[in-house]
């Protein structure tokens, strides 16, 4: 999510501020009749093993140049098998540079993470062959994206990435797939239901559209998230209220037909803002593929004044009633899925910022998985690019039928 320019001028208090006074998120609530509450990890035979550990953090200072462009707003990231680089897309519209994407080194082990190492910049580019204009002057007849997610494809020379859409100029959300130096390849038509409609009633929130991206493990269907609920689904969560479930839909990417789509009820915001205005809302940031029929899912909050907070769960995809044929979401019509708690950031004794992207890291020596979590900055003084590493415990036997340990592509 790009936020408005009096947001990131009110994020400007202080990091501190932001930050401080960080409260354990409320129990779940939701509309008659209310959705279950999560289950917490270890409950129901998951075992009784911590489910993250962090093993370090690390921090590019906002106004970071390189390459002819500022770095920061980076909103997804995903690692490269093939090279061991993480790719990291920025959702920068309108000064810093044109749409973009940057590669890096991320280095750790089981005790600490080293700073990040830029290794280079690329220009998104449209159907043309031409570089995406800014929001200040934008090509008729094409859209500004606002990118949000980045997942590779197997093999490692070619990638999705999503836009929120530009709304203003009248394009919805968009599904692309480029090569690994932002070239074009592949736009694909996504479900009507997924744009929004021309009064504005019904369809994806501005601004809340398809933040995450989570490619199956034989690379041949992604599941695509909403940020926020859709207009007719109901109101998006606020401080004591979780507001509606949004949606998950499984795209298969040869033909580009939705699969099936589930719905995902998202926990109340944990703080009310403290400003007069600007937002106060939990949303879904971005999503991961743990395994065949398994997705981690990232809720993040923000509160005007009151600072970030984030959760981490795990939802199984073949649980919750197929949404894909239902016009609006109502209690009664529809199960969510269920979800498992896997971290509430607040009680790891880590202050997050924006966290926004997130993807399987190198194993550790002994073979145990890594998260590695990143978050957008915003271009505003007062944040920075927050790189986070954690070891996870998986909930399911490694080298299960489907699934490469640590990763979602069938590549180690």
């Amino acid at each position: 999510m790009t936020m408005p320019a009096r947001v990131r001028r009110a994020l400007g208090l202080s990091c501190a501020a932001l930050l401080a006074g960080a409260a354990l998120l409320l129990p779940l609530a939701g509309c008659a009749p209310a959705p279950p509450a999560p289950t917490a990890w270890g409950a129901g035979g998951e075992g009784n093993a911590p489910a993250l550990r962090i093993i370090g953090t690390a921090h590019i200072a906002p106004g970071t140049e390189w390459g002819a462009s500022t770095f920061g707003g980076i909103s997804g990231i995903d690692r490269n098998p093939a090279t061991g680089e993480y790719l990291l897309i920025s959702d920068d519209r309108s000064q810093h540079a044109p749409a973009r994407i940057y590669t890096a080194r991320l280095a750790y082990d089981a005790h600490g993470m080293a700073q990040p190492e830029i290794t280079g910049v690329h220009w998104l580019r449209r159907a043309d062959g031409q570089p995406f204009a800014d929001a200040r002057r934008p090509t008729p007849g094409v859209d500004v994206p606002d990118a949000e997610s980045v997942r590779w494809l197997p093999g490692g020379r070619q990638f999705l990435w999503s836009s929120e859409g530009d709304f203003a100029r009248g394009f919805g959300p968009q599904l692309r797939a480029a090569r690994s130096d932002g070239g074009h390849l592949r736009t694909w038509a996504l479900p009507a239901a997924l744009q929004p409609t021309a009064d504005r009633r019904s369809g994806p929130r501005r601004n809340g559209t398809l933040e995450g991206i989570a490619l199956t493990p034989d690379g041949r269907s992604a599941w695509l998230a909403m940020e926020l609920p859709w207009l007719q689904d109901g109101p998006p969560a606020r401080h004591g209220q979780p507001g509606a479930p949004l949606r998950l839909t499984l795209l298969e990417l040869a033909s580009g037909q939705a699969l099936r789509q589930i719905a995902y009820q998202p926990d109340a915001a944990p703080r009310p803002r403290r400003l007069p205005f600007g937002p106060e809302l939990n949303g879904v940031s971005d999503i991961l593929a743990d395994g065949p029929h398994h997705l981690l899912v990232l809720e993040r909050a923000y509160a005007a004044g009151n600072g970030f907070a984030a959760r981490l769960y795990r939802i199984d995809t073949r649980t919750g009633s197929d949404t894909l044929a239902l016009p609006a979401l109502s209690p009664g019509n529809h199960t969510p899925a269920p979800k498992t708690l896997v971290a509430d950031f607040a009680t790891l004794g880590l202050g997050v910022d924006n966290l926004e992207g997130m993807s399987w890291g190198a194993p550790l020596a002994d073979g145990s998985c890594v998260l590695v979590l990143v978050s957008d900055d915003n271009f505003n003084p007062a944040q920075t690019t927050q790189f986070i590493a954690a070891q996870y415990q998986r909930q399911y036997r490694r080298g299960s039928a489907g699934n490469a340990p640590c990763g979602t592509t069938g590549a180690p």
